[in-house]
């Protein structure tokens, strides 16, 4: 454990990371499997069966199933649901619709945790521009997870990339976090943030990255379900996760078949600056 204050960072040795790719790499096939099977039609509850199915299959155990009482195995947030949308039966995807898919799983005590945001069929430039906006900067925030740097450089390239491709929400109100033998782990991990302030990022620390962009503004509200996870103005929303691993390498994706060794190529050793 790194101690810092009160809070306590798990530092995972190699031997640990190689844990966690597995179960890394067990989401990235489930997530795979989503992102085939989502047309239009196919409802929520449906989407879920597949991922429960082929998690348990790979002799893994879903990580939301039953956390703090959740009722299913992936968070399916359609439209202006931005996070923690609860799988239904009478959900049904339509043409245009973008959904957003987050799906854990824990292999051999350690946890894998991913998420994607799918256009249903055909989708507007509009949403094609959203859901590249939040993926690129999810890749930034990765690409900023370097030895010395520090947390606010994370939120800082995730925020400052975001500014920079126009009037869209960030939402401040939830973000990423530390992973290992639990799904969620300190530090969290704000998609905002001044660069060089916060803790030391250190070889063996393990983060799962997120940001949550809105075509709209950044406020949100949380329905009577006490899970799902709204845009305040109904705009639509997307969302993106990867779980990384700071290696004396640099970082290393968990939960990307390649490590996200094709994406983080094009960054340079350094962390990358917002917006550049």
């Amino acid at each position: 454990m790194l101690r810092r204050g009160k809070s306590e960072f798990q530092i995972k040795s190699d031997a640990e990371i190689a844990k966690m790719r597995e179960a890394g790499l067990v989401v990235a096939e489930t997530l795979e499997k989503l992102r085939a099977a989502v047309e239009p039609g196919i409802t929520t509850a449906d989407l879920d069966a597949i991922a429960e199915r082929h998690i348990r299959d790979a002799g893994a155990v879903p990580s939301f199933k039953g956390y703090h009482g959740f009722p299913a195995t992936i968070c399916a947030s359609v439209n202006e649901e931005i996070v923690h949308g609860i799988p239904r039966p009478d959900k049904e995807l339509r043409e245009g619709d973008l959904v957003s898919i987050d799906c854990g799983a824990i292999l051999d005590g350690w946890h894998g945790d991913s998420a994607v945001t799918v256009g249903v069929g055909e989708i507007d430039d509009e949403a094609r521009a959203l859901l590249s906006v939040c993926e690129e900067a999810m890749w930034r925030g990765i690409a900023a997870i370097r030895q010395d740097n520090r947390l606010g450089d994370i939120g800082h390239a995730v925020d400052g990339y975001i500014c920079s491709r126009g009037t869209y929400g960030n939402v401040r109100e939830y973000g990423g976090h530390g992973i290992g033998t639990e799904m969620h782990q300190d530090p969290h991990v704000p998609n905002f943030g001044k660069p060089g302030k916060g803790p030391k990022l250190v070889t063996g620390l393990c983060l799962a990255i997120e940001p949550m962009v809105n075509l709209g503004g950044d406020e949100t509200l949380l329905l009577a379900d006490d899970w799902t996870v709204i845009t305040a103005d109904r705009s639509r929303s997307a969302h993106f996760e990867h779980s990384v691993a700071l290696t004396a390498d640099g970082p290393y994706v968990l939960t990307a078949f390649d490590g996200g060794k094709d994406r983080l190529a094009r960054f340079s050793a350094g962390a990358t600056a917002g917006g550049s």
